[in-house]
């Protein structure tokens, strides 16, 4: 049970994973250059698609340039509720 929970509680983390390495991947481009268009290093990328670090609304914007996204944030009603 208590598995069952932590895993609903890290799925958004998972889930935004996901979403910065598939953005990556369609812009075909390595870490390395990644980080290079986002003037960062390829660690901090590594970090971040590995989801050990929780990316600000900057840098998921510079993500989004650097990779030919768009960025969309959302809130939806339903969500898993936190105690």
């Amino acid at each position: 049970m208590a598995f069952k929970k932590a895993l609903k509680m890290l799925r958004p983390e998972y889930i935004l994973a996901q979403e910065l390495i598939a953005a990556r991947l369609r812009a075909e481009l390595s870490q390395s250059e990644l980080a290079e268009r986002m003037g960062t290093q390829q660690t901090a990328i590594a970090r971040l698609e590995a989801g050990r670090s929780s990316p600000s609304i900057t840098t998921l914007r510079k993500l989004a340039a650097a990779t030919g996204s768009r960025l969309v944030v959302k809130l939806e009603q339903g969500a898993v509720r936190s105690r």
